[in-house]
């Protein structure tokens, strides 16, 4: 019997929609939370969702992924009492299945549901297809789950994909595992680097050409194109194809034939199309650098990779995989991450996405060679500035704010002040006495300030051992003796501990 769960925190809604459930021979359960609905999910298997949108722990469609995840996640049908356009399209962007506004007849209620369990029911019918296990992504956040479930159904559907996400996400491995899960998987799969078509020689690569085509075609070559014959044509960064191959390629995508450069024949190549990128093809088309009708051609089935900083808890299931990976190969244990270096990675917010957190990963490795525990000192220097930067940036900020807070809203103006259109930003001891302090000075006090405050938190953070500050901080231990003297947080080296020596 199919299950349908209502979340809504209004107790006379939901029992009248739990009855009118019930009554078409569904079983019925309710919710007035999402506490109360993640208990619900977690205890039974549920068919159908409706989920209201202001509740009290928290938003409806802010959950929604997390509801949605897991390998037969339920459809989620969202209800509110406020009409809202951009809360609608996010609904279905994280994959709603319908979206209702309240009040409205029991009827519209309930004919989403009818139709989503006929799909599901349909759906279970059907032989479901899911990427192989061993497919190389890594990863059991709701964002990622979402992506897999997609990329099953982009496999099972046979239609051309077009794959979007930042740098590093993970472009290529999710259309070599859609490419192994689907019914192509024994043809070939052809990647086309489209960052590195050479301009003259771009149509020869894809194309192929014919022997004496131009100078220096001694023999006949065989295109990408004609090689992806019976598998998949990869494109990836589709974005850098140039304009003049555009159109030409859209002919291809149009009735997959083509004419080798030279040749007298048209030939034919029956090829599944994986294309990808990183750049916003939709603005690049208003700007006239990418083709409105090509851009229409390039995917039946679109996929949008999540980066790596929405993948909540990803980061620790990467670099476990890694260690993993470097045990197997090398036949002998990889060193464990210690508390502070996986708090480290978690704080990095990895523009370069799985990419750059792998490469990270591995250089760790190599600098830790023959040692049992990751450190954030064996991470590379310059992610570990780039974060100190940062805190260091947050500090001062937090500490600008503070004296904002402090200083008077708004000061008399005399006869020619400048005009102000924010506060005055004026440090509450120099308006004590009267006046502002020179700029020199000023300065001075609020970089000794932060200084003195930084180290007191670095020395905090090291334990007390210098050189282990220094290692953090990125100084040599004599400069950072110097500025633990400069500001009296230590006296020679005997408050250091012996191990710092």
């Amino acid at each position: 019997m199919p299950t349908v769960l209502v979340v809504d925190d209004d107790d006379l809604f939901r029992e009248l929609l739990c009855t009118s459930v019930a009554r078409h021979g569904h079983e019925a359960a309710g919710a007035a939370s999402l506490e109360q609905a993640r208990r619900e999910l977690a205890a039974r298997s549920v068919d159908v969702v409706y989920l209201d949108v202001r509740l009290p722990d928290g938003s409806g469609i802010e959950a929604l992924e997390e509801l949605r995840a897991g390998q037969d996640p339920p459809e989620v049908i969202i209800i509110t009492g406020r009409g809202d356009p951009d809360g609608a399209e996010l609904a279905l962007r994280c994959g709603a299945w319908d979206y209702i506004e309240k009040p409205t007849s029991v009827d519209r209620m309930l004919l989403p549901m009818l139709r989503a369990l006929s799909y599901r029911a349909e759906k279970r019918r059907r032989r479901p297809l899911a990427l192989p296990g061993d497919c190389g992504i890594v990863g059991k956040s709701p964002r990622l789950a979402a992506s897999l479930a997609q990329a099953g159904m982009a496999a099972a559907s046979g239609t051309d994909v077009f794959i979007t996400g930042e740098t590093g996400t993970g472009k290529e491995v999710f259309a070599r595992a859609i490419h192994a899960a689907g019914d192509r998987a024994n043809g070939p799969f052809v990647v086309v680097d489209c960052t590195t078509l050479p301009g003259p020689l771009a149509e020869s690569m894809l194309f192929g050409h014919e022997r004496g085509s131009f100078t220096g075609a001694d023999r006949r070559q065989i295109g990408l194109i004609e090689q992806a014959d019976g598998g998949s044509l990869f494109l990836d960064e589709v974005g850098e194809l140039p304009l003049g191959m555009q159109m030409k390629f859209l002919r291809v995508l149009q009735e997959r034939s083509y004419r080798p450069v030279g040749g007298g024949h048209v030939r034919k190549s029956d090829f599944r199309l994986l294309a990808a990128t990183n750049r916003d093809l939709a603005a690049m088309a208003e700007r006239g650098e990418f083709r409105h009708d090509l851009l229409y051609r390039l995917g039946a089935f679109r996929l949008e990779l999540p980066p790596l900083r929405e993948r909540e808890g990803d980061v620790e299931a990467l670099l476990q995989w890694r260690l993993t990976a470097m045990t197997e190969r090398t036949g002998t244990p990889a060193p464990a991450p210690s508390p502070e270096y996986l708090d480290v990675l978690r704080s990095h917010r990895w523009p370069g996405n799985v990419r750059e957190l792998l490469q990270t990963v591995d250089m760790s490795l190599v600098a830790a060679h023959g040692e049992r525990v990751l450190l954030p000192q064996h991470l590379p220097l310059e992610l570990r500035v780039h974060l100190l930067r940062g805190q260091v940036g947050a500090h001062a900020a937090a500490m600008a704010k503070g004296r904002d807070e402090r200083a008077p809203s708004a000061v008399p103006a005399g006869p020619g002040a400048l005009e102000s259109s924010g506060p005055a930003m004026v440090d509450a001891p120099a308006m004590a006495q009267g006046a502002p302090l020179p700029w020199r000075e000023h300065r001075s006090e609020v970089l000794d300030k932060a200084e003195r405050e930084y180290f007191t938190s670095l020395m905090a953070a090291a334990n007390g051992d210098v050189v282990r500050a220094a290692d953090i901080a990125g100084l040599k231990s004599a400069r950072l003796y110097e500025l633990l003297g400069k500001h009296g947080l230590v006296r020679g080296r005997r408050s250091i501990p012996e191990k710092a020596e």
